[in-house]
């Protein structure tokens, strides 16, 4: 999708081209971050560009460490948290740590479309786990499904692609059951968080961390969309303080870090962020382009479930074929989304609604043009 947008772009003019297909945000970093940024740069201090230790700055992980002690009530220290190269780079480490040959990492669909490589990179297996009609883990299969061979559960909320967050309901049970399996098994199974939009959530929902549900959790971020930095490539991998072989975990992660060629997150965005901990883009702007997208499609018929957090919407598709969807909607009115096939889902289509208003509101009608083909309403 990526490369026949970049294709139509140049045929038909990228104002001509209504690109719903990325995650890659048009909102500017919030202005503290170009006043940090200008403050380092104007005033430099020796080896500000050089190397430090691999887990990163220590003041930069303790602010970390700081920020994920308010939102949680767990104390954390610099200790806990390695910097890493976004929450991809994050999410790699941690599996390069945790995981032996054929040990299972648990997936709920749908997933994000990397998940799958990053187990099968370090010699992992994939399980799917369905969700329900809401995107809700189903907990009665997740329960089924874990094996002495279980080694994590790797979960995204909120969630790309459908937007949901995970509540608080689930996220207590979800601990429940892998201390039941630890305890059967005598094994850890580790949750591995990846929550780089857990600070743009809706309509005044709160973000419930795993940490407060299993000891043996992992936080794999960045700060790529809560910051609107996603090409600085910057996050860490933090661990639960009271997790079993906690120092051993910690040194995998550094070590991982440089063999898996990171050697370190980028110096500069380390000392950016450690300032801006408590800063957020502005989330009501993305939460009205949610009205308006959401508002939009149930009003033309799409069959939809609202999204409560990040910037992504994911529509049952009109007809069983998702892939022919996406593609008469590209060639026919192009606007760009992705198929649900992309993410283990067939029969539903992404978008994204971190463009500019232009952009949402011209993408409208070729929507609406199909929505009438198809007679949805």
């Amino acid at each position: 999708m990526f490369e026949e947008g970049i294709a139509m772009k140049k045929q038909f003019g990228p104002e001509n081209v209504l690109d719903l297909s990325l995650g890659n945000p048009v909102m500017e970093p919030p202005p503290e971050f170009a006043r940090e940024l200008k403050r380092l740069v104007n005033n430099p201090y020796p080896g500000m560009h050089g190397y430090m230790e691999n887990a990163g700055y220590p003041e930069t992980r303790a602010a970390v460490a700081e920020q994920l002690t308010r939102e949680t009530g767990i104390k954390l220290t610099q200790r806990d948290v390695v910097m890493a190269c976004g929450a991809a780079g994050a999410i790699n480490v941690a599996l390069k740590t945790i995981l032996d040959p054929g040990d299972e990492v648990i997936l709920f669909l749908p997933w994000f479309v990397d998940y799958f490589n990053y187990v099968e990179n370090h010699d992992g297996v994939v399980k799917l786990v369905p969700t329900d009609e809401g995107f809700m883990p189903r907990l009665d299969e997740f329960e089924k499904c874990i094996t002495p061979r279980t080694r994590a559960v790797l979960i995204n909320s909120p969630n790309n692609p459908t937007g949901v967050v995970y509540s608080e309901s689930t996220m207590r049970r979800l601990g429940e059951i892998l201390r039941k399996k630890e305890a059967d098994f005598g094994t850890e199974i580790f949750i591995v968080s990846d929550e780089p939009y857990k600070k743009i959530i809706y309509d005044g929902l709160k973000y419930p961390s795993p940490l407060n549900y299993h000891r043996h959790s992992i936080i794999a971020t960045s700060h790529s969309k809560d910051l609107s930095i996603a090409g600085e490539r910057i996050g860490y991998v933090a661990l639960h303080p009271e997790a079993k072989a906690h120092d051993d975990m910690i040194t995998g992660f550094v070590f991982c870090t440089r063999v898996l060629g990171f050697i370190n997150a980028p110096a500069l965005m380390q000392n950016v962020v450690r300032h801006l901990q408590n800063v957020t883009i502005p989330v009501p702007e993305y939460q009205r382009q949610r009205d308006f997208i959401y508002g939009n499609l149930v009003g033309m018929g799409y069959e939809v479930i609202k999204p409560q957090g990040a910037f992504y919407i994911f529509p049952r598709c009109p007809i069983q074929d998702d892939v022919a969807f996406v593609h008469e909607l590209q060639h026919e009115h192009h606007v760009l989304t992705v198929p649900g096939v992309a993410f283990g889902t067939p029969g539903y289509f992404r978008l994204v609604y971190c463009v500019t208003d232009r952009t949402l509101q011209r993408s409208m009608p070729g929507l609406e043009a199909l929505a009438k083909k198809y007679k949805l309403k």
